[in-house]
Formats: C-alpha cells, sequence, structure tokens
C-alpha cells in the first residue's frame, strides 16, 4: 500500500496529521512507509492534484471520496469531523480509506 502526506511548508496541521496517521497505521500492525511530499508551488499543487494542506493518499487516492476530483489548491485544507471544522484529517476518516484499500478485492 502507498502512503503519502502531501503538505506546505509551515502548514500548522501537518506534524498532528503526520502523527495521527502514524498512530493508525501502528494500531493497524501496517508496517508501510509514510512518503511525505512538500507542496511548494501552483504547478506542483497541480502535478500531484492537491488538496490543501495537509493531505493524504493512500494508493494514489484522496482519502475524502467527495473531493476528489476537485481543482488542486495550493493552500490550507480544512476538514469536517462532526458538527465542526478542523484542519487535520478525522481518524475515522482516515481508517475508512485505509481499511478500504486492504480489503480482498
Amino acid at each position: 500500500m502507498k502512503i503519502q502526506l502531501l503538505y506546505v511548508r509551515g502548514c500548522p496541521h501537518f506534524k498532528p496529521a503526520l502523527n495521527l496517521l502514524s498512530e493508525i497505521l501502528k494500531e493497524k500492525g501496517l508496517k508501510e512507509k509514510i512518503e511525505l511530499i512538500e507542496i511548494g508551488s501552483e504547478e506542483e499543487a497541480k502535478k500531484y492534484e492537491f488538496l490543501g494542506s495537509p493531505s493524504i493518499k493512500i494508493n494514489g487516492k484522496d482519502i475524502e471520496k467527495e473531493k476528489r476530483g476537485y481543482p488542486p489548491s495550493f493552500g490550507c485544507r480544512i476538514y469536517k469531523n462532526g458538527e465542526n471544522y478542523t484542519g487535520v484529517p478525522p481518524k475515522r476518516l482516515i481508517l475508512k480509506a485505509i481499511e478500504e484499500e486492504i480489503k480482498p478485492k
């Protein structure tokens, strides 16, 4: 499984997202390496189909299905978590994306 964490330099939500993702992988007993990709320009945002910082992709697919296909965004990202909004992806969203990729096909 290919796991990528895309971010922009200085993003205050990068480290918390990385820590959460690492914690989830450990809980699931997965030893996959997290590829960190710093997005430094609009061109890179387009190249990586970056939806804002931080973004997590599992096997090349953004963890937030509803946002796949949205235009690239070189800036911050907000996630809906119940009735609230946060800059860190919710744990349930990351778990769901990982579980969908490890299901037998």
